[in-house]
């Protein structure tokens, strides 16, 4: 642990419905880990007509907020300036507090994607495949935009759907052909299959998995593993979890609320690996 005299912060979760995240447990673990005694991490349960109240009563004692469903739109016009790549999937995720009073908006979760794959070694891919359309779908597209060379697929059960796909394939400037969720099984023949669905969604293709599969990013951590992601590794494919995520993302966020890089990455990890396994 790093010993530091850093002046006591503040920083929270808000979102409806809240009371699932680990945002706490993760940000928690890294004040301990470098030594912010004086800080702390809390959740509020808000939606979007009570975000303005809130965010504008906020004093200099905070230091930034992590934003999730559903007001990572929401949030937006509050802000004083927000990242560009916030901007590219109209979504932050993270609210920055500098010294002289601004608000400063990002999106960590569209780096966090690409470091988690990293961290299983996966670099750049020629293709890819999305299963699923909602807004972690368009993240899941700018995340490819920084690693994939060719099209990406995504499978979908729409035709609205479909066609939100290819716009932001547009705006993102990534090749997007998009397929029917009826034919969902021959996605996991991609070099990289990226699941976005909610729980339950993809349990059906288990069986379908390949005798040679390549990666899984399943965007789910709790249940955890899904029973794609537990066929997927069984067989011994890459596997990388909504936890993965769900730390890079957070590690992101407590160095630009605390200034201090690197955050603990393996003591966030361990913390929510434990409170994962304690529900």
């Amino acid at each position: 642990m790093q010993a530091r005299a850093v002046d006591a912060r503040r920083a929270a979760v808000l979102g409806k419905p809240i009371a699932h995240s680990l945002s706490p447990v993760l940000h928690r673990a890294a004040y301990e880990e470098l030594g912010l005694t004086g800080w702390s991490y809390d959740r509020f349960e808000l939606d979007e007509a009570a975000l303005p109240g809130f965010v504008g009563q906020l004093g200099p004692e905070w230091a930034g907020l992590s934003v999730t469903m559903p007001l990572k739109r929401a949030v937006i016009p509050l802000l004083d300036e927000i990242s560009d790549t916030a901007a590219s999937v109209e979504a932050v995720n993270t609210v920055v507090f500098t010294e002289d009073g601004r608000r400063l908006g990002d999106n960590t979760d569209i780096p966090g994607m690409v470091a988690a794959l990293r961290e299983r070694g996966i670099e750049q891919v020629d293709s890819a495949a999305i299963l699923g359309a909602g807004a972690t779908a368009s993240s899941a597209l700018a995340a490819l935009a920084r690693i994939c060379t060719g099209e990406v697929v995504a499978y979908v059960r729409s035709a609205a759907r479909a066609a939100e796909m290819r716009q932001w394939g547009e705006r993102l400037d990534v090749e997007v052909r998009t397929a029917d969720w009826a034919d969902a099984a021959e996605a996991l023949d991609a070099p990289l299959v990226i699941a976005t669905t909610p729980a339950g969604a993809t349990d059906a293709l288990a069986h379908a998995v390949p005798e040679r599969p390549a990666a899984l990013f399943d965007v789910l951590y709790d249940p955890w593993p899904t029973a794609l992601a537990a066929r997927w590794s069984m067989i011994g494919g890459a596997v990388v979890s909504g936890l993965d995520l769900l730390v890079h993302q957070a590690v992101l966020q407590v160095e630009q609320m605390t200034g201090l890089r690197p955050a603990p990455v393996e003591a966030m990890r361990k913390a929510g690996e434990h409170a994962l396994a304690a529900r």
